[in-house]
This record gives C-alpha cells, sequence and structure tokens, in this order.
C-alpha cells in the first residue's frame, strides 16, 4: 500500500505557486515587510513582555508595600 512520491506528484499544483517579486515596487514591498517583521520578533515583542513582566511584578509589590505585607508567616 505504499505510494511512491512520483504517485502523489499530481496532488501538487506547480502552476499555482506564488510568483518571485518581479518589479521594484514588489521587491520594495517585499524588504519593508521582512524589516516589519524583523522588528516586531526582535525588537517590540520582547520589549513589550519586559514591559509587561516589569509593571505586574511593581503591582505586586506595591500592593504587599501598602496593604498586605510581606509574604510569609506572621512575624
Amino acid at each position: 500500500m505504499e505510494q511512491s512520491v512520483e504517485s502523489l506528484d499530481h496532488s501538487v499544483k506547480k502552476t499555482n505557486r506564488p510568483n518571485r517579486p518581479n518589479t521594484p515596487e514588489e521587491l520594495q514591498e517585499k524588504r519593508r515587510e521582512l524589516t516589519v517583521f524583523v522588528f516586531l520578533t526582535v525588537i517590540l515583542f520582547p520589549l513589550l513582555s519586559v514591559i509587561f513582566v516589569a509593571g505586574y511584578g511593581f503591582i505586586v509589590w506595591m500592593t504587599q508595600v501598602f496593604f498586605t505585607g510581606p509574604p510569609g508567616p506572621p512575624g
């Protein structure tokens, strides 16, 4: 019941593959998309995650300072 790769070749429509960018406008758009992707994944999302975690820690710290006290057994 094994099917060879050649028998499955009909399921891949090679004519529907996206064309490579040809015009200067398409190349510029592709470069801009890559720049935005790198900016989001390397700079923005890591920075936002650090800010979120630091903000949460600050809220917990201030709650302990003003309302609940430090964790642990009462001293």
